[in-house]
């Protein structure tokens, strides 16, 4: 078989403490899954359910490079997530077997061309290109599970310029990883090298060119990317 022109090489992440990386597949994303975030939106956490979409797989950057502000936005927003790295292969997977399929864990930003999003969402459009832009899912280094474990909980946090921004905990999440994994896997075959970020707590906000934010999850590991 002969291709009309060469693919680009398959985007891969940091593995903590090891010369091997993680090849990525495809970016899940979870909306709305921390009851504080809900409120911020003025939305009754009773009558919402996390909501699913994707980024492209080039979307990831790595920790400490630096992110370009985005074009037709003048709202660029921070969201700090738990990133599940799946390693795994399944569908219809258990709550219960879920935790057989992650790899390991990674602190992510799911960046967001805010009011791009709010102006598609009030017209009834898709609004993907709010959230699946270049360079808009940094990501830490993955911290395998079998060295880590599965975290349950820990403190979630973003500053931009040393000043915090957001801060929780991840056993705020509405949807837990197990509860995620069981129901994105009805929806997709989940393959090895899928990323799911699984939704950001309250403290949202924007960022400008010369900003640095910096995220971490305690138990995890930490995140720094500059705008430029």
């Amino acid at each position: 078989m002969s291709l009309i022109f060469e693919p680009k090489p398959t985007p891969v992440v940091e593995i903590s403490g090891s010369k091997q990386k993680f090849p990525v597949n495809r970016i899940y994303c979870v909306g709305l899954n921390y009851i504080d975030h809900v409120l911020e939106f003025g939305e009754d956490p009773k009558k919402v359910r996390p909501v699913y979409f994707m980024k492209p797989a080039d979307a990831v950057i790595a920790d400490g490079h630096n992110v370009p502000y985005p074009a037709h936005t003048k709202n660029f927003h921070y969201e700090v997530e738990l990133v599940i790295a799946i390693g795994k292969r399944g569908s219809n997977i258990k709550e219960s077997e879920a935790e057989d399929h992650i790899y390991g864990y990674a602190v992510g930003n799911d960046l967001t061309r805010r009011d791009m999003q709010i102006s598609l969402k009030n017209k009834g459009m898709p609004w993907g290109p709010s959230k699946g832009f270049d360079k808009s899912a940094p990501i830490s280094a993955i911290y395998p599970a079998n060295i880590i474990g599965h975290p349950k909980k820990g403190r979630i946090w973003l500053s931009v310029n040393g000043v915090i921004k957001q801060d929780s905990n991840i056993d705020q999440m509405i949807a837990s990883n197990s509860k995620i994994i069981a129901e994105l896997s009805e929806l997709f075959v989940l393959e090895p090298g899928d990323l799911i970020y699984t939704g950001t707590p309250s403290g949202i906000g924007a960022v400008f060119a010369g900003d640095q934010m910096d995220a971490g999850i305690d138990g995890i590991g930490t995140l720094m990317n500059r705008v430029v």
